[in-house]
């Protein structure tokens, strides 16, 4: 287990990079320093390079879409999916995704 600065929770929601990861990509984790993402390819995607993730939380969060501009740190390839993990650069709309953040917290306090 990695040690991190700031906690990962676990999601259930849905992430895209536009025109680079679309369809069924899973926004794995998410802290308010980085993130992760879970994907059948990542072909377009180039460590080190800089990207805008949209963000759609699930709905019983209560929170609005977001997105995040991110920084590509690593890729893993699997067998029949790979992860990609995210530096945060940036949150335009910060509010929503603090509100995210916390509410990722909380439930993880209620598991």
């Amino acid at each position: 287990m990695q040690e991190r600065a700031s906690p990962r929770y676990n999601t259930l929601c849905h992430a895209r990079i536009a025109g680079v990861l679309e369809g069924d990509v899973k926004l794995k984790n998410l802290s308010i320093t980085g993130c992760c993402l879970e994907c059948k390819t990542f072909d377009s995607i180039k460590p080190h390079e800089k990207y805008k993730i949209d963000i759609e939380p699930e709905r019983t969060a209560g929170v609005d879409e977001f997105e995040l501009e991110v920084e590509c740190r690593w890729i893993r390839k699997g067998v029949c999916f790979c992860e990609v993990g995210f530096q945060i650069v940036a949150s335009p709309k910060g509010k929503r995704f603090q509100s995210y953040v916390d509410y990722l917290d909380y439930h993880s306090t209620l598991a």
